[in-house]
């Protein structure tokens, strides 16, 4: 059966718009309820059925600040691969700390969906505020 990509990414903006205003808690992933900048894209993927269910068990919320191991960048590319402009669904990360640590889903570049801590899961600019200035890497699901 030939994929729908076009579709799929749509499922996939459409899944993150569900997770605005769920509020920012640390490991958490339960729309409505809690979630954080790595959890919210591992649920809208999987809810998507694009990915399988990731179970990264717990770890320390400021790893980043202390550590230089790419944690997230592992986990993100064991399912995407770096792409040069993001199209809507793929996925984004910051350097946030010593790493590429903060991560968001592409809307339709530069808008954004991502958890903050403080604000929840928002509708952003992926090219202003605390972001302005960040690098940032685009990763796609997809392949062509």
């Amino acid at each position: 059966m030939m994929r729908n990509i076009a579709k799929e990414r749509a499922l996939v903006v459409n899944e993150a718009r569900e997770w605005l205003g769920t509020p920012y808690h640390p490991c958490a992933r339960v729309k409505g309820a809690g979630v954080d900048c790595a959890m919210l894209p591992a649920e809208v993927y999987e809810a998507c059925g694009v990915i399988g269910h990731i179970d990264v068990g717990p770890y320390p919320t400021d790893w980043h600040l202390h550590r230089s191991e790419e944690r997230y960048l592992a986990g993100v590319t064991a399912h995407a691969h770096e792409v040069e402009f993001p199209l809507p669904g793929d996925f984004v990360l910051y350097r946030w700390g010593r790493c590429l640590a903060h991560g968001a889903i592409v809307v339709r570049w530069p808008t954004i969906i991502h958890a903050v801590s403080g604000e929840g899961v928002v509708l952003a600019n992926g090219l202003a505020g605390r972001l302005k200035d960040r690098e940032r890497h685009f990763y796609s699901l997809w392949k062509g």
